[in-house]
């Protein structure tokens, strides 16, 4: 869903915004830089690792490296020893999973903290309490040495300029090169670092096709029926064909993401489009929004999407492996976890996935995903502490290929996981190990990787190649707005759940959503088009 809002967001933005008041001191006092200082910031140079071929090769565009196999011969992320050798670094991140064991209980952890060269001490925080803590933790001026900072994160320009360290005297250019495992990190996920006149952080970074239309191919051969429809009217008939409502099998579960999915065939905005400096909203392209809403009255009048679809939370994922729904568009990280969760009791679970045709035939569009997640901004310190926890940090951006990077992600050989053959598999002692979010810290760029089965690789791979071709960005990305960051996600959400949601119901008409769309607008939508203009006019200067 490109940019597009999830219902996890939705949970960081509501929570985000309920911390405001508690960040409102940060950075009293302060003379904030001009946005035109972020124009004078040069971003790291991107250095890719070459130390590891891979089995398909990764693209200019954005196709990820893919692998099928682990190689047997690691290469040594740190030959030299340990590169951070000083006082024990302390980092406040989230987790979306269980909390793993503490260090003394866990060799995973007790060997990265060894081949960092210094103890390594993760304050992890469920999701769900991350932006609360945060708040607080910046109110109580008792930072620790790195910490995760949100998109949703209020007034990021004042608290950086406070409280965090301008990375750019260290990392700007060719100076990231001392540092090869950072510099091998892609452009686009360093430019959201870039605020308040500095590089204000590292990059987690993620894949530019962000998210598929998954299907379960099982389901489609099993039916005979071919996956890849080649307007909205093939789309419409696959959905059909595949839904057996009498027996409470649909096509779609969440009619929001599928009104994502055909506003790509219509060619519509992600997010934002921008012309002559001028930015658009998604929702005020009236034709194309209209054309896709009506659309979606079809899917729902012929009952091909799951009827509790529309006040459901979090059940989407369950619907899709246990077969009540055959199509759903999620992350591509959904990809091997579906394959994890369902295929192992279902072992003629397969899962695919489709990229949306021209509504009316030709070529469609896929929307871009963010290239990063968060950045880990680093509290303020002397050089020589600054360029201890880079050199710590890189370590935990190791790539593919890597012992360090095997270590991160499935642990101790005997203990987390065994080979099977070239390839590691977790146990569940090592699903519970492999918790400790480095993830949330910084990375590697992803990977196509399945160790359990090489065919996965093949068709990710081929998605991807196909995505990337007709790929959308949000020129927004990278871009600060204040309303954006306080408003923007509740704002579009009220907008969803309501009016867009009840045409497609047919509980609203049209006059109802246009009337939404110009509230937005008085509410704080000319307010947040006129903050991302400013921003990207001052990056051109």
């Amino acid at each position: 869903m490109g940019a597009h809002l999830t219902r996890r967001n939705v949970l960081l933005a509501g929570l985000a915004a309920a911390a405001v008041p508690s960040l409102a001191a940060c950075g009293d006092g302060v003379a904030e830089p001009s946005l035109s200082e972020n124009a004078d910031v040069r971003l790291p140079d991107y250095v890719p690792y070459r130390g590891v071929q891979p089995d398909l090769p990764g693209t200019k565009a954005g196709v990820l490296n893919g692998y099928y196999h682990y190689p047997k011969n690691l290469v040594k992320a740190a030959p030299d020893g340990p590169p951070a050798k000083g006082p024990s670094i302390d980092v406040m991140t989230l987790t979306y999973s269980p909390v793993p064991p503490p260090a003394s209980k866990n060799p995973l952890w007790q060997r990265l903290s060894d081949s960092i060269g210094t103890t390594l001490n993760y304050e992890i925080v469920p999701v769900a309490n991350y932006p609360v803590k945060f708040a607080l933790t910046i109110a109580g001026g008792d930072l620790p040495d790195a910490m995760l900072v949100l998109p949703t994160a209020p007034r990021q320009p004042a608290m950086l300029n406070a409280l965090f360290e301008d990375l750019s005297p260290y990392l700007s250019g060719s100076g990231v090169r001392r540092y090869p495992y950072l510099a091998n990190i892609p452009t686009s996920s360093w430019s959201p670092m870039v605020l308040a006149g500095g590089l204000y952080g590292l990059p987690m970074p993620r894949a530019n096709s962000g998210s598929a239309m998954f299907y379960r191919a099982d389901i489609m051969k099993q039916k005979d029926l071919d996956p890849n429809p080649k307007s909205f009217k093939e789309f419409l008939q696959l959905c059909k064909d595949i839904s057996d409502p009498k027996h409470a099998k649909y096509a779609n579960g969440d009619p929001a993401v599928t009104l994502y999915f055909v506003l790509e065939m219509l060619h519509g905005a992600n997010e934002w489009r921008e012309q002559g400096g001028r930015f658009t909203w998604w929702l005020e392209e009236s034709d194309i929004l209209h054309q896709a809403l009506d659309a979606m009255r079809q899917l729902v009048k012929a009952q091909t999407i799951h009827p509790d679809g529309f006040t459901t939370v979090g059940k989407f994922k369950d619907w899709f492996g246990n077969g009540q729904i055959a199509i759903n568009y999620d992350g591509l990280t959904a990809w091997s976890q579906y394959l994890l969760q369902y295929g192992a009791t279902n072992p003629k679970f397969e899962v695919d996935a489709m990229v949306a045709p021209g509504f009316d035939g030709g070529m469609g569009t896929h929307w871009a995903g963010n290239t990063n997640f968060a950045m880990l901004s680093l509290k303020k310190a002397p050089r020589e502490r600054i360029e201890q926890l880079l050199h710590a940090f890189n370590l935990l951006a190791s790539p593919f290929g890597t012992d360090l990077y095997l270590l991160r992600k499935y642990g101790v050989e005997g203990h987390d996981f065994a080979y099977k053959g070239a390839d590691p598999v977790l146990n569940t002692v090592g699903v519970t190990d492999t918790g400790l979010p480095t993830t949330f810290t910084t990375d590697a760029p992803q990977s196509i990787y399945f160790p359990q089965d090489a065919e996965p690789v093949r068709l990710q791979y081929e998605f991807q190649k196909r995505a990337v071709d007709v790929l959308v960005t949000n020129p927004a990305y990278g871009l600060y707005s204040e309303t954006n960051t306080t408003l923007g996600n509740t704002m579009r959400q009220n907008i969803i759940e309501g009016p867009l949601k009840g045409y497609m119901r047919g509980s609203a008409d049209w006059n109802d959503v246009q009337d939404a769309v110009k509230n937005w607008r008085r509410s704080g939508g000319d307010k947040m088009r006129g903050e991302f203009e400013q921003a990207w006019a001052a990056l051109r200067a």
